[in-house]
């Protein structure tokens, strides 16, 4: 594996770092070099929050993504239109599409709009599994770790009293996993 750069960004209380989180820890689990570098408003939910998340073979020198990702996620407009330009050519733009869309086409690079909030609110009644699904597409688009790593993760992540969400966060991670699968 080389290094992978990826930014999670949105709103807070979308899930965002959380999302970052559960990718860094998997990262982790697998004996990877890993940064997370949580980033968010002094308002919290409902400000702006992002993170960057790097895995590597190697030893990570600076945990802050500034160009040449290879995926950002974007949860919503405002996120989408800062953090676009600092993908790198090739790299993978996950757009969740009920709350955003790309304004102008970006030749250099893959662009998977995935209708997160709408599957979310359909199979578990609101969009608070929206980045769950998103990850399952970050996961399906690039080499940065196994699926059974992110399960392994989640069993990490939901400790306790929280392991009660394991089974919907799994179902949501396949959903986007299977969704950037047959995605065209």
């Amino acid at each position: 594996m080389n290094t992978q750069r990826i930014c999670c960004a949105g709103f807070g209380g979308q899930g965002t770092l959380s999302m970052g989180k559960i990718l860094a820890y998997a990262g982790m689990l697998e004996g990877h070099e890993v940064s997370w570098c949580p980033s968010y408003g002094p308002e919290m939910r409902g400000g702006t929050a992002n993170c960057h998340v790097i895995v590597s073979d190697e030893p990570i020198g600076s945990p802050v993504v500034t160009s040449d990702a290879n995926c950002v996620i974007a949860m919503n407009q405002p996120s989408l239109d800062k953090f676009v330009d600092i993908l790198g050519k090739g790299g993978v733009l996950i757009v969740n599409s009920d709350l955003a869309a790309l304004k102008e086409d970006k030749a250099d690079i893959r662009v998977l709009n995935v209708p997160a909030n709408t599957m979310s609110t359909q199979e578990f009644g609101g969009a608070k599994l929206a980045n769950i699904i998103l990850l399952g597409a970050v996961i399906q688009s690039i080499n940065t770790v196994k699926v059974e790593s992110i399960d392994d993760a989640f069993t990490h992540v939901f400790e306790g009293s929280k392991a009660k969400f394991i089974p919907d966060n799994k179902k949501a991670f396949i959903m986007g996993y299977e969704f950037a699968q047959n995605y065209k």
